[in-house]
């Protein structure tokens, strides 16, 4: 595949959609980028690397950092995390409440702020810190030793969070919650400002295109089931409620986050990450989206 044909060409006929959109305003560092910045990165599973744009500028990733969260915390406790958080999507605003209340503090999902929260509360119970956690398996992933959190951010984030705290404060009412709800929300917050290139966050992707095994380094992070498991819940639940409508265009497991980032994987070939920091109304890359679809549709691959 000349994926950097098709890279060119997507570079050329998304620049009227660059811009569009909104950033998050709510997270002051993240209103500070402009939003016409665009990079976009594929690499092989056979390490290949293809870029375009902004591609090797590093943004803050967001709830991308949900998905490497919730890999180590699926190491930890296989399926019994399950019975902490859900794997339905939700069809509600990722910073929601409405369903905590019925559901009696499960998240439908990891992918949502809540169930995110709960994936932290693991980490933090196992380790001394979980953010740390999360910023070192990056770097193992990628072999890349000077990833890491912006700390501006991770500040902003938590001087804004009333929302996170208060989530994490009504799960921990229904029991759902082993450490301090607020020393998770920092973590998550920490975790939340994990700083990466569109090229660095294709490489720590790959393990999910490769059955499991992180090609840099050899290491087999997931055997072949949870791989696919893990996935799945990709597929139907990280593009937050649009999760359907992301399906239906791009059909690729991918999650996204509120930084204009999206990772996206194609199961024994590459994965793809795609950078524009201006946001649609349900908080994925606006450009991005748009991106995805025009690749997916020149290549002619996805899942389906």
């Amino acid at each position: 595949m000349r994926y950097q044909a098709v890279l060119d060409r997507v570079h050329r006929e998304i620049q009227p959609w660059i811009g569009g959109g909104e950033v998050a305003h709510y997270i002051p560092e993240l209103a500070r980028i402009s939003p016409h910045k665009f990079g976009m990165a594929v690499v092989t599973i056979d390490g290949q690397a293809y870029a375009v744009g902004d591609a090797h500028e590093r943004f803050s990733i967001q709830s991308i950092s949900k998905l490497f969260a919730c890999t180590l915390a699926f190491q930890l406790l296989g399926n019994e995390l399950w019975q902490r958080v859900g794997r339905e999507p939700s069809g509600t605003a990722f910073n929601s409440l409405i369903q905590l209340e019925t559901e009696r503090g499960k998240p439908r999902n990891p992918f949502i702020n809540a169930g995110a929260l709960v994936v932290t509360d693991v980490l933090a119970r196992r380790f001394v810190r979980a953010e740390t956690a999360v910023v070192e398996f990056i770097r193992r992933l990628i072999a890349v030793p000077d990833v890491d959190y912006d700390p501006r951010v991770a500040l902003s984030e938590m001087a804004h969070a009333q929302r996170n705290r208060a989530i994490a404060h009504f799960i921990d009412s229904f029991g759902n919650m082993r450490m301090p709800p607020d020393l998770v929300v920092e973590a998550y917050c920490r975790q939340c400002a994990i700083s990466m290139s569109c090229l660095e966050l294709a490489r720590a992707g790959l393990f999910l295109a490769n059955g499991g095994v992180a090609p840099i380094s050899g290491e087999r992070i997931l055997d072949p089931s949870s791989t696919k498991r893990l996935s799945a819940l990709m597929l139907t639940c990280g593009t937050y409620d649009a999760a359907g409508d992301f399906v239906y265009r791009v059909g690729l497991p991918a999650k996204s986050g509120v930084g204009g980032g999206i990772l996206a994987v194609l199961p024994g070939d590459m994965a793809v990450c795609v950078w524009s920091p201006g946001l649609d109304t349900n908080g994925n890359s606006h450009a991005g989206v748009q991106a995805l679809e025009l690749m997916t549709t020149y290549t002619g691959r996805s899942i389906f």
